[in-house]
């Protein structure tokens, strides 16, 4: 065989195993349907998180949807923290309520009402109760309580501690937080929803938040001082920690800690405030802080465009 032939026969090969292998990364980086009942209809739909879809075809391709009587946690980062929690870990529930969502076969239904995002709001009372139960998702309803079957499946959840209740049950889970920078929708205001009813309620502010900065639950008048003063003492006796809060005297600190308690933030921080509030918030968040000793959820604020892709917030 010729030199000239053999090289050409090389090439051929080569050129055919890229475009294998493109394919097959097309393929599996390609949305993978799930099969979804949408008023009777089998739709193929694509689970970007536990409690949204895309319509990949049919009479309603390309329309987005949210699913209404639950919510899992946000799946763009490592936003939650509530109880003994780390954020990853938490961030790892939010990523098991995408696939248990994916793996099923569902059935819901909707008037084709749309929220506030131009979803199409779909109720789903198989994966609802399903993701509720298994503890990756919590009851959640923006008008009153949660369904009665699904906050049945949430008690049942939280009394045998499976998934995000493992490590506490806050009263409630902040599921939202949006800065006054924001202008969101006029009047500015967090989410909270209630571990027991699911019912949520507005947390009005007029807060502007940094990119990573940590607010949590707020818990009006509950700061124990006297453990605040003993977490003082715990952080002056760790070098490392000791160093994030030089510029605080114990006096300063103290006040910091009790507003953070009482109202969810911090304010102005000398220094690297997202280090101090990475320490603070965890003791907040485990209770370790207020009168009830109860854990406390608590959120990382960063914007919409900053959750995703290239531009994503370090923090997430």
């Amino acid at each position: 065989m010729k030199t000239s032939t053999r090289l050409a026969q090389l090439r051929t090969a080569f050129v055919m195993a890229c475009v294998i292998a493109l394919t097959i990364s097309q393929s599996a980086s390609a949305d993978i349907p799930s099969r979804v009942f949408l008023n009777g209809v089998p739709t193929p739909v694509y689970f970007n998180d536990g409690d949204s879809f895309r319509v990949l075809s049919g009479a309603l391709a390309g329309s987005r949807a949210r699913l209404a009587g639950f919510n899992t946690l946000e799946s763009y980062g490592r936003a939650h923290q509530w109880g003994t929690w780390t954020r990853t870990e938490l961030a790892h529930y939010a990523t098991l309520g995408t696939l248990n969502a994916r793996r099923g076969v569902w059935h819901c239904t909707s008037d084709m009402k749309r929220d506030g995002y131009g979803r199409t709001l779909w109720n789903c009372p198989d994966l609802s109760i399903d993701q509720v139960r298994k503890g990756y998702a919590h009851a959640m309803s923006v008008k009153g309580d949660a369904h009665p079957d699904v906050v049945e499946a949430q008690k049942e959840a939280i009394r045998y501690r499976r998934g995000i209740w493992s490590h506490g049950v806050p009263k409630y889970v902040l599921t939202s937080l949006h800065s006054i920078s924001e202008n969101y929708k006029g009047k500015n205001y967090n989410r909270l929803v209630h571990s027991v009813t699911g019912a949520s309620k507005k947390w009005y502010h007029q807060e502007h938040y940094d990119e990573c900065q940590t607010a949590c639950a707020p818990l009006p008048d509950q700061a124990d001082m006297d453990k605040i003063s003993a977490f003082i003492s715990t952080i002056r006796s760790d070098s490392a920690a000791a160093s994030v809060f030089e510029d605080l005297s114990d006096e300063a600190l103290a006040a910091v800690l009790k507003r953070y308690v009482e109202t969810g933030i911090t304010g102005d921080l000398p220094g690297d405030r997202f280090e101090m509030e990475a320490i603070m918030s965890q003791a907040v968040s485990a209770g370790w802080l207020n009168t009830t000793g109860e854990p406390v959820a608590c959120m990382v604020y960063a914007q919409f465009k900053r959750r995703y892709g290239r531009t994503k917030a370090q923090c997430l």
